[in-house]
């Protein structure tokens, strides 16, 4: 781009002083032209090659006396020097154009991209987020289902364990008791037996006296065998029950009690231990559900602090970044104003330059059309324009008519009494040093108008008045641009100064709702942690009350049962000595 500007500008150079040669010789003004500055920019243009057509028109432009071009040929020479310069500057615009195209295209293309590639950032860090939570989502129900796999592999070690026994116990049970039955069924047989029984007809006492003696057997036989059980009982009696079943023991080894009142002992007794098994059931049964909802109820409490915890730490982390961002912006409008308070300045010294070099040319345009008309009053007076006629006021009108006489003129001012001020200051001329004065001329002369100098002074003044034309053209399009340029800097700076003072208030009042927010989770995490202090503090004295109950409930229940079981076979034994009372043989 900046060498396509150089060029553009060379050729505008060149094709402006093409032109101009091209007129001056097809007027015949190639003395004139020789000595202005777009010989000079041809001259340059012509030294850049080594064809013929160009050494002959650097030849021309030298100025040498030997030289004597035919007729036309260097005006040819200079139109052809044109069309190819003309056509190499087309052909670098359109490389030019070309080239900026393919740029347009090329950044609408990476634009898109950049689109594209931030949609898709947003997309993967939203993504990446709902991952994190879902990620601590799955490792808190892997800790609990860790924790419930441990409880229950405990659970079934105890439980293997408490059925290795009872099975063994079990066994040993069902042995002792298919033993006792064999002998039991043994001796029936032998009781039983015919012979057995007319020798206890013979051997025996009387009727009267057996039975006095069998009910004195049996009774004694009946208490014995209900102590048996009764002790049997005692091994699995806690001490509270160890009390009951001596009032028992005593009952059944005195002789004023009845069977009735041991067996109503022992039915109290057994409603009492079947009371406290209940008792116990639910006791184990409120301590497994407190301690599960408590420990639920801790879990939850733990992972809502962890939560409250990420909270913080993001809401902490947006409040510094709100905060460098804001930072950041009030240093760009601090920037920004600097900037447009220089460009200001700029653009004010700029424009008084503009302003003194217009009035300067100006003023030096209206002195050379002056010089250029007082030289055609002279040498062309076709070509003389007269100044316009001084317009009388009504009082000069009225002082004319009646004194006869024109009003007095003014003394003309300006420069050289042109009447041309200027308003650029210009520095004055000191003589240097006292020189003594060169010797007088030669005397003139017959004087005749110098008509062909003075063609080529006009074509002079002619070339220096378009030249002047020229830079204030130029002045006023730079002017121009650089006022759209300021104002079009002024309006992106108002506008990026609003956005971003927009930007700034968004920014404070997110950092505002976020700075509540995280005062909100810091009360929350507070009152959560409290919540959860009392929590562990209630699963501690739940522990306390309940370890025990929970670690012996089983080996309770079975001692209960067979406590409870013992005392049934008491009874069961003392409710059959009440049939053996009436047995008569």
């Amino acid at each position: 781009a900046a060498e396509y500007a150089k060029l553009k500008a060379e050729h505008g150079a060149n094709a402006a002083a093409f032109e101009k040669a091209i007129g001056a010789l097809e007027r015949g003004m190639s003395g004139a032209f020789l000595q202005s500055y777009s010989a000079d920019v041809l001259r340059k243009f012509a030294q850049r090659g080594a064809s013929e057509d160009r050494r002959e028109l650097l030849a021309f432009l030298s100025g040498s006396s030997s030289y004597a071009p035919q007729s036309g040929q260097i005006v040819g020479i200079l139109k052809t020097m044109q069309d190819e310069m003309l056509a190499d500057y087309n052909a670098a615009t359109e490389t030019e154009e070309s080239a900026i195209k393919v740029f347009e295209e090329l950044m609408a293309a990476k634009t898109k991209e950049k689109e594209l590639a931030s949609q898709a950032i947003e997309k993967k860090t939203a993504r990446v987020a709902e991952l994190g939570i879902a990620l601590a989502e799955k490792a808190n129900d892997l800790e609990d289902t860790q924790e419930a796999l441990a409880a229950d592999q405990k659970f079934i070690a105890n439980l293997e364990e408490g059925c290795e026994k009872k099975k063994t116990e079990w066994e040993a049970r069902c042995k002792l008791r298919a033993e006792e039955l064999v002998a039991l069924a043994d001796t029936i047989k032998v009781l039983n037996d015919d012979d057995a029984l007319e020798l206890f007809k013979a051997t025996l006492p009387s009727p009267g006296a057996s039975s006095f003696l069998q009910t004195q057997v049996s009774a004694r036989s009946t208490k014995a065998r209900a102590v048996a059980e009764l002790k049997e009982g005692l091994r699995f009696a806690g001490v509270s029950d160890r009390a009951r079943l001596d009032t028992i023991f005593l009952a059944l080894h005195g002789k004023k009690v009845g069977f009735e009142k041991v067996i109503k002992l022992i039915d109290d007794m057994i409603v009492s231990l079947k009371t406290e098994q209940a008792d116990d059931d639910t006791k184990k049964e409120y301590c497994v559900t407190t301690l599960d909802t408590s420990d639920d109820k801790k879990k939850e409490l733990e992972r809502k602090v962890s939560d409250l915890e990420a909270a913080i730490a993001a809401a902490e982390e947006s409040i510094a970044q709100l905060t460098d961002e804001i930072a950041a912006l009030e240093k760009g409008i601090k920037a920004l104003d600097s900037a447009v308070a220089e460009a200001t300045e700029n653009r004010k010294e700029e424009n008084a330059d503009f302003k003194d070099l217009m009035a300067s040319n100006t003023a030096a345009k209206e002195v050379l059309l002056f010089a250029q008309n007082r030289l055609n009053k002279f040498y062309n007076p076709k070509l003389y324009k007269a100044p316009p006629k001084t317009e009388l006021s009504k009082e000069d009108r009225i002082a004319s008519s009646m004194s006869g006489t024109e009003p007095p003129t003014a003394a003309p001012g300006g420069i050289a009494g042109t009447g041309i001020a200027v308003l650029a200051q210009v520095s004055a001329h000191t003589q240097r040093g006292e020189v003594a004065p060169p010797p007088p001329p030669e005397t003139f002369g017959a004087y005749t108008k110098a008509s062909q100098e003075n063609n080529g002074v006009t074509a002079m003044i002619n070339m220096l008045i378009q030249e002047l034309d020229k830079e204030m053209t130029v002045a006023e399009a730079e002017e121009k641009d650089a006022q759209e340029d300021y104002e079009t800097m002024m309006q992106d700076s108002a506008e990026k100064r609003a956005a971003d003072s927009k930007s700034i208030t968004e920014k404070e009042a997110a950092k505002a709702d976020t700075e509540a927010a995280l005062q909100q989770h810091q009360d929350d995490k507070a009152a959560t942690a409290k919540e959860l202090s009392a929590t562990l503090e209630f699963i501690a004295s739940l522990h306390a009350e309940c370890d025990w109950i929970l670690k012996y409930h089983q080996v309770r229940q079975e001692a209960r049962a067979s406590e409870i079981d013992a005392l049934g076979k008491a009874k069961a034994v003392l409710s059959g000595a009440d049939f053996s009372l009436l047995q008569t043989s």
